[in-house]
């Protein structure tokens, strides 16, 4: 795969010091806040507890709906994030435990459905718990989340119907990892797997990390990076979402954003339309690629973070409106956190009456002003709002750990 040098190495260099400057840190105010929003969001998700199997979003007795650990598993995750937690607490082995139960002889831990995307969130939350059994499904679950990838090992036998077929390096799903149900991969279930082989421990060298490196970079808008016709002398530097909409579109070679489209204007003045890059994909890729241990001055990084600086907000998700909004809550907190400086100088224009645009710099703190916005949304009884029915965002249990993870990560 072609990557040519998107900046002068100096200049590159300069900006990274720069951004390693030493930063105000959450001021007291909001870490006050945050914590009480804590107390409250888990006092909410206490509730909501299924006492009979100590899972959250449980389908009701005798129901044919197949369960998704992968709910209980962000509250556990948003529950042991606080290196304060107490691992004995009945709210949190409950929550273990109800996971571990659907932990198959394959090694995924799923019930009927998504087996990556349950197994990536549950492992991520099992990978904090002190509890035997936890520590005993952690490399199963990594081995088989490796098999799940579109690569040379894929394992026809895993993931039901639709299980990944092997592939090589110069296909497009190369390194990816999807739903099981649409017969591709995507980045969301990607990064999904990245954060879960971060949070257990799997170092960046290791093979799978370097497949799923691939899938993302085929993913982002750029063309110095991307090999794909969709990114043809794309500048924009954020993310999409697949580099197909299904198995059978693949050979079409036109990727997919869930943002539609944007028109660019390429170096000799030529309008061409792309593939429009978005908020929670661009944090999602951008996270990936620190977990993946990309130099901080590495181009691929460096754009993304251009995106970011040119698209920062938490009024919605960049490009999707309030689609996903909770999503890229967490996906923001997540990859900021793992940016490692609590504040980020964002680029703001503004255009005068002749029409004449001016850009400036801004320096914001994330972590503030992501506690601004929770506080917006946070319900009196601990909740949050649902904004947004997409991608189940209407489930209170969901959105509600979302959050909690977001305040974790804000306060780290």
């Amino acid at each position: 795969m072609r990557l040519k040098h998107l900046f002068n190495p100096l200049t590159a260099v300069a900006l990274c010091l720069t951004m390693a400057l030493p930063a105000a840190a959450i001021d007291e105010a909001h870490k006050k806040q945050a914590e009480e929003m804590v107390t409250k969001a888990i006092a909410f998700l206490k509730t909501k507890q299924d006492k009979a199997t100590g899972g959250w979003a449980v389908p009701p007795e005798g129901s044919k709906q197949p369960h998704l650990p992968a709910i209980t598993g962000l509250v556990i995750n948003g529950l042991l994030l606080d290196p304060k937690a107490d691992q004995s607490d009945p709210m949190i082995l409950g929550g273990i435990k109800y996971m571990l139960n659907f932990q198959q002889s394959d090694g995924g831990i799923y019930d009927k459905m998504l087996p990556s995307y349950n197994t990536a969130i549950v492992l991520s939350a099992i990978s904090k718990s002190t509890l035997a059994q936890a520590k005993d499904a952690v490399v199963p679950a990594q081995h088989f989340l490796r098999k799940l990838q579109y690569s040379e090992d894929s394992d026809a036998t895993l993931g039901g119907g639709e299980a990944p077929r092997k592939v090589g390096r110069d296909h497009p799903f190369y390194g990816g990892v999807g739903y099981g149900k649409h017969g591709r991969p995507d980045l969301s279930n990607t990064q999904f797997m990245l954060q879960a082989l971060q949070d257990s421990g799997v170092s960046p060298n290791d093979e799978a990390v370097k497949r799923a490196l691939a899938f993302v970079q085929r993913t982002q808008m750029l063309d110095e990076a991307n090999d794909q016709p969709y990114a043809d002398k794309s500048r924009q530097g954020g993310f999409v979402y697949s580099t197909a909409e299904n198995a059978e579109s693949v050979d079409k070679q036109a990727g997919q954003s869930q943002a539609g489209v944007i028109e660019e204007t390429l170096d000799d003045g030529t309008k061409v339309s792309r593939l429009r890059a978005y908020g929670s994909m661009t944090y999602a890729g951008f996270k990936s690629y620190l977990y993946a241990a990309l130099p901080r001055d590495d181009a691929r990084v460096q754009a993304a973070l251009g995106w970011i600086r040119k698209n920062y907000t938490l009024a919605e998700n960049p490009g999707m409106g309030n689609d996903g909004m909770y999503y890229y809550l967490v996906t923001f907190s997540r990859a900021l956190d793992a940016w490692g400086h609590e504040t980020i100088d964002i680029l703001k224009t503004t255009t005068d009456a002749d029409g004449k645009s001016t850009q400036a710099t801004e320096q914001r703190d994330w972590a503030n002003d992501l506690i601004d916005r929770l506080a917006q949304l946070q319900n009196p009884d601990g909740s949050f709002k649902s904004i947004d029915k997409r991608w189940m965002e209407d489930n209170a249990e969901l959105i509600t750990a979302y959050a909690l993870i977001a305040l974790q990560q804000a306060t780290h």
